[in-house]
């Protein structure tokens, strides 16, 4: 075994500063399943601690071994759930093993058809040349607060059938939940005796879950070509959602679904600002856009980390786990793992074959992938076409989280 490695990885502030690919290399070269202590942070209240997994195949093993590493046991963030939210927060698929959670991932895959998600293309492609249309002529914007904010999130409420009156709340749930770590997002939230509320908790999402159930009623009153009505006129050898997963769903498509691409276009923005040949050579030629989308998502990975609990005592990278253990992977750094990518810390558009992990692996593959990478290419074509060539305007602003790769604040100039 190894000597352990003392670099603290779980500090969401550290994150706010910037990835910390230093101390995750030290990590994947010396003590790549490393113990990582779980201190107050705010209303983050202190834990038992969790193994950090750092290296690629580790990552990937652990993402394709539910039978080992639960998502069940104990869900999929780090911050361990009061123990009275746990059987509610089992409902949502993320938070499922097989078999149940292929039961449920049978009944909703066909929601999210290729035929469905590219139906929504012209409308999207529409959406972001306004957008950038509206601040062409400013010589400048705030991209994330002007352009990117909104953007997938009204593509979500198309592709979920929101009425646009309603569309601003799914912003504000949206911070509520991904943004609970820091300062400028943070919504405090207390329980009936005045004790903070975990933003995830059943209780802190209640005008949410009232507003899902809400959308579904109307849907059935109503139906319409959208995931919407098709999650709740899913149906499998006779079996339907219940009230409690369409609650998830809901929940699931709008933190998820929204933040997975809100977080990668301005991280992509920032890769190619900070890549001027690159930049310049998809302005040049926009038809290498597929192999840049996928090295953004190499480079930036909307998702840092992921949670899984130890279903048995195991090794693994030569470190004893043992049952009941938080494993978290990092995304973020098997992504610069260099056992799996030539010079991984190169931002390389044309790298091929790129067998990022963005979108995780194993049987919680993203259902949404298709549809975020719709946006990307979409999103990036208006970008390059429309806008001169953009510069930087000031320092962006990371979001404090060691969970999602966010920028809450990206100055642009041109």
């Amino acid at each position: 075994m190894t000597t352990p490695v003392a670099e603290n990885v779980f500090d969401p502030r550290i994150f706010a500063r910037g990835i910390p690919y230093a101390s995750l290399r030290r990590l994947r070269e010396d003590d790549p399943v490393s113990w990582q202590d779980e201190h107050e942070v705010g209303d983050w209240p202190a834990g038992p601690g969790f193994w950090a997994v750092t290296r690629y195949d580790d990552v990937r093993h652990v993402l394709r071994s539910p039978q080992d590493f639960s998502s069940s046991l104990g869900a999929t963030q780090i911050r361990d759930p009061e123990p009275e939210d746990l059987p509610f927060i089992r409902r949502m698929i993320l938070n499922m093993d097989p078999p149940e959670q292929v039961r449920l991932r049978t009944l909703v895959t066909g929601a999210f058809t290729r035929r469905r998600m590219e139906g929504f293309a012209d409308a999207v492609a529409a959406r972001a040349g306004r957008l950038l249309d509206a601040v062409a002529a400013d010589g400048g914007c705030e991209l994330t607060s002007q352009v990117t904010d909104d953007f997938p999130l009204q593509n979500l409420s198309d592709l979920l059938g929101v009425p646009g009156a309603d569309r601003a709340a799914l912003l504000r749930w949206t911070n509520r939940v991904i943004g609970y770590q820091d300062p400028e997002h943070a919504e405090a939230q207390t329980d009936e005796h005045g004790r903070p509320l975990n933003p995830r908790s059943p209780a802190a999402l209640a005008d949410m879950f009232g507003y899902a159930d809400e959308l579904a009623a109307a849907k059935r009153r109503e139906p319409a070509d959208d995931v919407m009505t098709a999650l709740v006129r899913a149906e499998v050898h006779g079996e339907s959602l219940t009230e409690a997963e369409l609650r998830m769903f809901f929940f699931l498509l709008v933190i998820a679904g929204n933040d997975t691409v809100r977080s990668a276009l301005p991280g992509g923005v920032l890769a190619l600002l900070r890549h001027p040949r690159a930049y310049a050579r998809l302005r040049a030629d926009p038809s290498l856009l597929p192999g840049a989308i996928e090295e953004m998502l190499r480079w930036n990975p909307p998702v840092l980390t992921f949670r899984r609990t130890a279903a048995r005592d195991l090794t693994l990278a030569g470190r004893e786990i043992a049952a009941g253990d938080k494993v978290v992977v990092y995304h973020c750094s098997a992504h610069r793992d260099e056992r799996r990518f030539a010079d991984p810390d190169a931002f390389d558009i044309d790298r091929t074959p790129n067998e990022h992990l963005a979108f995780g692996q194993g049987p919680h593959l993203c259902l949404g992938a298709h549809f975020a990478r719709l946006q990307m290419r979409v999103f990036f074509t208006e970008f390059l076409t429309r806008l001169p060539a953009v510069e930087l305007d000031g320092e962006p602003r990371r979001l404090t989280s060691n969970f999602i790769n966010g920028l809450t604040r990206l100055p642009l100039r041109w």
